[in-house]
């Protein structure tokens, strides 16, 4: 694919004046209007005029945002990707539409998601093979900028939505620290799951996004602040000493892909290149009870946000989301309570894990990006980290014999944003060797 500008380069030409916001934002427009019948990343996309005309001055002026629909715009419909919502436009903007407008950055479009962001699939194709999935339900936003159309998209992850349409699409996918992104003005899945993150094309892209968009005041349920994500030389983070990183063995490995298998190795393999230190570890079994946990806390607050859509409008629902919310409503109470006590204990225990090692590599998916668009692929690779609440990040490596993306993920430990960000800066450097990027 050509290579489009990176957010901190159209950042920077605007700010320089060597780039004209007009001209740029009709650049971003030209490439969705050649594209776009195809792609189908966008529900709905602003004019080149009301782009033009949104664009302020800030640290993101002009930069185009694709933003997840299940995100509240107060100018575009919101349909949370259901045909409930079809016609509805929010009264105000979501927490962090706010802050993108108030930076300078403008709203190009609403990003296609699964129903509700569960797993109804939407209309959007892979921008490497149009027959085969972008992923979900984060899947315009990675479409979307993986295809050019713009530096930066918002995307949403209570399983797996951020990490795995990033690798099937070949970006960058950033889920940050659980409560580090505000929510609020954010259509639901599950209050304990929830998070927001980013795709861009590099991890300064998203470590730039981050600063500029995340919480600086505690506002609502479960945020945290963390400090502003700097960017140091590995040395002085590890204290000299070289990057410590484990290739996580998991139950579930019989699914992956031989290819998916490689590429961890491919990884593993550039990282010692480049003066890592690599070690192989596994979980005890009380962690992998956290992906049954995940889906009881899923299942559970699902059923309760969706409750007067399952009474109001039945036909207007798909079987995957009333089966989601017929197991919310059978779950015990202790079950529930069980789960988020859980939940808190790993976040804490994980802690340990990340005495021995800086970052944590694990495979983000089974394998490249599945043929056919009505599944959007298995996210058991992201739900233990999604129920942790630690930060993950997405990162492209190789491709496979068909020619999509395969990547690896990173993980951190809770609140240690950071640290996963300057690792994972370190990992892309080894990476760009992997398919002839150097």
């Amino acid at each position: 694919m050509k290579p489009y500008l990176d957010l901190l380069q159209a950042c920077q030409q605007i700010q320089q004046n060597q780039l004209k916001v007009d001209d740029y934002l009709a650049q971003c427009t030209a490439r969705a209007d050649q594209i776009e019948p195809e792609l189908k990343a966008f529900t709905v996309r602003a004019s080149l005029q009301e782009l033009q005309h949104q664009s302020g001055a800030g640290p993101l002026m002009g930069i185009p945002v694709a933003v997840k629909d299940i995100i509240a715009t107060k100018d575009f419909v919101t349909s949370n990707g259901s045909a409930i919502y079809k016609d509805f436009v929010p009264s105000e903007d979501a927490e962090i539409v706010k802050k993108i407008r108030s930076l300078g950055g403008v709203i190009f479009g609403k990003s296609v998601t699964t129903e509700f962001a569960w797993r109804q699939a939407g209309a959007t194709t892979n921008p490497w093979n149009s027959a085969h999935t972008p992923g979900g339900s984060s899947s315009g936003s990675a479409a979307a900028v993986a295809s050019g159309i713009v530096p930066l998209g918002l995307g949403s992850q209570t399983a797996g939505s951020i990490i795995r349409p990033a690798s099937f699409c070949g970006v960058v996918g950033y889920k940050a620290s659980f409560g580090s992104v505000p929510r609020k003005g954010v259509n639901p899945v599950s209050g304990s799951l929830d998070h927001i993150g980013f795709f861009t094309r590099s991890v300064a892209d998203a470590r730039y996004a981050f600063n500029l968009l995340r919480n600086t005041a505690i506002d609502e349920e479960d945020a945290i602040v963390l400090q502003e994500l700097t960017q140091k030389p590995l040395s002085e983070v590890l204290k000299n000493r070289q990057p410590r990183i484990g290739i996580l063995k998991t139950p579930f490995d019989e699914l992956l892909s031989q290819e998916q298998i490689k590429t961890v190795m491919t990884a593993e393999a550039l990282l010692n290149a480049s003066g890592a230190i690599t070690e192989e570890i596994t979980l005890p079994a009380i962690y992998w009870d956290g992906i049954e946990a995940l889906a009881v806390l899923m299942a559970c607050e699902a059923a309760v946000v969706h409750e007067k859509h399952l009474e109001k409008f039945p036909d207007l629902l798909s079987l995957d989301m009333k089966e989601l919310i017929e197991k919310g409503n059978t779950c015990s109470a202790s079950n529930y309570i069980k789960a988020k006590n859980l939940q808190a204990k790993l976040r804490l225990s994980l802690a340990e894990y990340f005495q021995r090692f800086d970052a944590i590599l694990a495979a983000p998916a089974t394998g490249e990006a599945p043929k056919g668009l009505n599944f959007t692929g298995n996210p058991i690779f992201c739900s233990l980290w999604s129920f942790i609440g630690a930060p993950a990040i997405a990162l492209p490596v190789t491709k496979s014999s068909n020619g999509l993306p395969l990547g690896i993920q990173l993980i951190g430990n809770y609140r240690e944003d950071g640290k996963l960000l300057n690792i994972a800066q370190f990992a892309e450097e080894c990476f760009k060797t992997a398919d002839g990027r150097s």
